[in-house]
């Protein structure tokens, strides 16, 4: 077993051992976090992305962005594993999708969308100290994050996590891309500018 796969299993394992009010109360604690990060309180256009099961809660910082005027997209999977986007209209417009996701209803803008993107936010399992992030393990954000390079395009690029998930070191592919920052409940950590 590779060890991006080993260490997604341990990872997944041990938020399966979280509890609802657990998912819940990180969820308010991270949105507050996130929601003053200079980043995203400039935003204009946001890429994030809807939450399920155990994953770090996004729908109250969904929301709140929003309601601050700020043009969120989210993921609409593709059946190839790429990603189309869709503006967030509010939780009542989202419907759901396979694997268990939640996609916006409205139109579809097309891969390229997230090029307008001021702050991309990743779903992800750990972020080690150099700011390598370990996805689940689709590619789909590979994908994101190769147009945006290709692209010329820098948004800034948040992961939100749990506290425990900031690990000392994650496996890295060469097609692997750095993150700017981290975002727990206990705070925002930075990593060194990436290359442009």
């Amino acid at each position: 077993m590779s060890g991006k796969k080993a260490m997604r299993r341990e990872l997944l394992a041990a938020r399966r051992l979280l509890t609802s009010e657990d998912v819940r109360r990180t969820a308010a604690v991270l949105s507050a976090v996130a929601a003053e990060l200079p980043e995203l309180t400039g935003a204009r256009t946001v890429a994030a992305y809807v939450s399920v099961g155990r994953e770090p809660g996004t729908h109250v910082l969904l929301d709140a962005l929003r309601a601050r005027g700020v043009r969120v997209l989210l993921p609409v999977l593709m059946a190839d594993d790429d990603l189309d986007w869709a503006v967030f209209e509010g939780a009542e417009r989202l419907e759901p999708a396979g694997r268990g996701l939640l996609e916006p209803a409205g139109p579809r803008l097309g891969p390229d969308a997230v090029l307008d993107a001021d702050v991309v936010l990743l779903p992800g399992l750990a972020v080690d100290g150099r700011g390598m992030r370990l996805g689940r393990g689709g590619g789909s954000y590979d994908r994101v994050l190769a147009r945006l390079a290709s692209a010329g395009a820098h948004p800034a690029l948040i992961v939100l996590l749990h506290d425990d998930e900031v690990v000392a070191r994650v496996p890295v592919e060469p097609h692997d891309h750095p993150v700017d920052a981290v975002v727990t409940p206990a705070g925002a950590r930075r990593f060194p500018a990436r290359a442009s």
